[in-house]
């Protein structure tokens, strides 16, 4: 039983009119927010190089001079607090703010004030990027910014060093974001710039100690899981401060809505600290008896009470300002304490980014053992034993960003049953099942064996890529998430677009619409397999972290488009009839084979330069095991593909059914019309056959051509009928 979705506890809207002019105090209280936490970041700054150590002359290897050691991280402070109140003035617009009805999809006055906000921090930003840019490649070379060299420098550190690549990648996205945040004037665009802007955060991931570190994999995964967490927590608050007084009798709505999403980041910022920290300190002593670890210390405390300070928001707070709007002062007063406790924070991460941690960063070999050494450094972990059947399922090596994201995934899912249940309807047991079994695989891939060996031979790591690929994907596919998020997500009632509506404004989009085509879904699920095999991605993926964790979200994404576009329940465009979903199955079944067997018979080793600097020098061996990876390529595809076709015919033999009762029901209820005209124009036709035979001689001829024309209209009739029936 469907049922509507409970909606959002919130005012209804404004009508659009001319916010009321801001007094020249409160144009002065917008800013001193921002203002004062450069100040204390900056302040923290300082003392946290001084504790530690990290700018003395005397221990650095090359000397770019002082405006570069002290310009580097005052440039990383400003681009943090930058994109922190950009970021918090975009999600604010999108997410947050009350919207407006009049002209959908436009923003109101209220959210273009977040927006042009937005724009000039966006810009500060951008400048703040370049200028981490400029000093990053003056320290790395050890020159400083005047010297003639610097330029061939510069162009050499971002076309040819990974890390320079990086920054120039987000500068490059910053300035994107930047430019439609100048422009934008529809919420599509400012959600586009905010996403934009957030996967701008994601390549500082590979600057300090994250890419060096022995578990470089957790360590990036985990320290930018940290960056977007803080950057929304920090930006978010700033920008509820900021529109205390704009968001006028709708305040309380807009800290409820902020306090979930600042609960999400809370926990992100708390998990990925864990696990740097774990990577970092050889002992718990470490947080009190050296530098870096009591600069990690104060983090760790003001973390805690920042914690303490969001449950007393949840508890209390928050109803008290529905209650009695007087207690807004007192908000703000919690509100811009947390704020400076949050800067002093981020001033401290940037200090212990420039400091050495207590644990090597990079594991020294020992005598003998130097190939053993070369290979754990390759894959970023302790090389794994030979490869057996049994250590193939007992081996683990946890990746906790995907753990964590299955774990929050079933229990989201389940949280969602649960309240669907309470409020009296069902929800299929096995949709559950097969997305729980869903998330136990992605798991299993990324941490268990296939996770372990994947980078280890080709043919493990084909085994990695079909489960990701083939097996993964329609399991979740068959639970429905999207269709369930729908019936148990609250509806806005105030304008504006919560997660719900964003949801809908995706599935029914035109660019789903135009990937959902058989030709495009079947298109990027085949052909991304040609693609990444017999171009530099492989060996890239191989060789780099960020490549990996791409080739998994691409083989997970497309799988999941795929299976979707087959047996999915989700709601979206238009679907291809049950047949051509099945011709589309086999046809994929049949490349799938055809790679496979290209794969086997393949005389060039894919990824060569890998395996040799795995130390893997026997050409005959290794081409073997690509064959055996080109045989599990072939024969992979066959068991999900039977599954998938018995779930296809299923579906297709029940929407038989469904048609058939709606079209009983149809009946019933209008005394057979459709059936009755059917039979008239039958009818119609015979009669129009007799008259014209009473006219003129019959002859074969005219015979034929007239019952190919009845035949024609008879069976364009039955198509439109059938049609019809379909699309109802």
């Amino acid at each position: 039983m469907a049922v509507t979705p409970t909606p959002d506890a919130s005012l209804a809207p404004v009508p659009e009119r001319a916010l009321s002019p801001r007094t020249p105090r409160q144009r002065v209280a917008s800013v001193a927010t921002p203002v004062l936490m450069i100040a204390l970041a900056l302040a923290t700054l300082g003392v946290g190089l001084t504790m530690t150590g990290a700018l003395s002359r005397d221990t650095a290897l090359v000397n770019p001079g002082t405006v570069v050691l002290w310009g580097n991280p005052i440039a990383r402070v400003l681009h943090d607090l930058f994109a922190s109140v950009t970021i918090g003035m975009l999600l604010l617009a999108t997410f947050i703010l009350p919207g407006q009805k009049s002209i959908p999809g436009r923003v109101s006055r209220v959210q273009e004030r977040a927006v042009y906000w937005a724009g000039w921090a966006a810009w500060g930003w951008f400048f703040a990027a370049l200028g981490v840019l400029l000093f990053t490649a003056a320290n790395t070379f050890g020159e400083p910014i005047t010297s003639p060299a610097f330029f061939n420098n510069l162009i050499l550190y971002v076309t040819g060093i990974d890390l320079g690549i990086a920054l120039l990648f987000s500068l490059v996205l910053v300035l994107i974001c930047a430019l439609i945040t100048t422009f934008a004037r529809r919420l599509a665009w400012v959600a586009a710039a905010n996403a934009i802007g957030v996967l701008a955060l994601l390549p500082l991931a590979l600057s300090g100690h994250a890419a060096g570190t022995a578990e470089h994999a957790n360590a990036v995964n985990s320290l930018a899981m940290h960056i977007v967490g803080v950057t929304v927590w920090v930006g978010g608050l700033i920008a509820v401060i900021v529109f205390r007084n704009a968001t006028r009798k709708r305040f309380p709505v807009v800290v409820e809505r902020y306090s979930i999403v600042a609960g999400w980041a809370f926990a992100a910022v708390a998990l990925s600290g864990v696990v740097n920290a774990s990577l970092r300190l050889t002992a718990l002593s470490d947080l009190w008896t050296t530098a870096y670890g009591q600069l990690l210390l104060v983090k760790i405390v003001i973390l805690v009470l920042l914690g303490l300070a969001g449950a007393r928001y949840r508890t209390s707070l928050i109803p008290k300002l529905r209650q009695d709007p007087g207690s807004k002062k007192l908000f703000i007063r919690m509100a811009v304490a947390e704020v400076a406790f949050m800067a002093i924070a981020m001033g401290a991460s940037v200090a212990l980014s420039r400091s050495a941690p207590p644990v090597p960063q990079v594991a020294l070999p020992t005598v003998g053992e130097v190939d053993q050494a070369v290979r754990s450094a390759l894959i970023g972990f302790d090389f794994p034993p030979a490869m057996t059947a049994w250590n193939m399922l007992t081996q683990v090596h946890i990746d906790w960003f995907w753990l964590a994201a299955a774990l929050v995934g079933i229990a989201l899912y389940v949280r969602a049953v649960v309240r669907l249940r309470r409020r009296g309807d069902e929800w299929p047991i096995a949709r559950m099942i097969a997305w729980i079994l869903g998330c136990l695989g992605l798991i299993y891939v990324t941490s268990g064996g296939p996770g372990v060996y994947a980078q280890v031979s080709f043919s493990t790591h084909m085994i990695q890529h079909m489960i990701l690929m083939m097996f993964v994907p329609p399991l979740l596919v068959s639970g429905g998430p999207v269709l369930l998020a729908l019936r148990t997500l609250p509806t806005r009632t105030d304008g504006s677009r919560g997660l719900r509506e964003w949801i809908l404004v995706l599935v029914h989009s035109r660019y789903l619409r135009v990937l959902s085509m058989p030709a495009v879904a079947g298109g990027i699920f085949a052909g991304s397999l040609v693609v990444f095999y017999y171009t530099g991605w492989f060996e890239w993926a191989m060789f780099t972290h960020q490549g990996h964790f791409l080739m998994t979200v691409h083989f997970l994404a497309s799988g999941y488009l795929f299976f979707w576009v087959l047996i999915g329940v989700d709601p979206g465009p238009g679907r291809p009839i049950y047949p051509l979903r099945l011709i589309l199955l086999l046809a994929t079944l049949a490349f799938h084979a055809f790679f496979g067997l290209s794969i086997m018979s393949n005389t060039e080793i894919l990824g060569e330069r890998w395996w040799a600097a795995l130390r893997y020098t026997d050409q005959a061996a290794l081409l073997t095991d690509q064959g055996v990876g080109g045989g599990i390529a072939w024969g992979a595809g066959e068991l999900p593909t039977v599954i998938v076709a018995i779930v296809l015919v299923v579906q297709w033999m029940r929407s038989e059914e469904r048609a058939a009762k709606r079209y009983d029901r149809r009946a019933d209820r209008d005394g057979d019309a459709e059936l009755n005209a059917y039979n008239a124009r039958l009818a119609k036709i015979q009669v129009r056959d007799v008259a014209e035979g009473l006219e003129r001689e019959p002859s074969t001829t005219g015979t034929t051509e007239t019952q190919e024309t009845d035949t024609q209209e008879t069976a364009t009739y039955e198509t439109a009928t059938y049609e019809t029936e379909e699309k109802s």
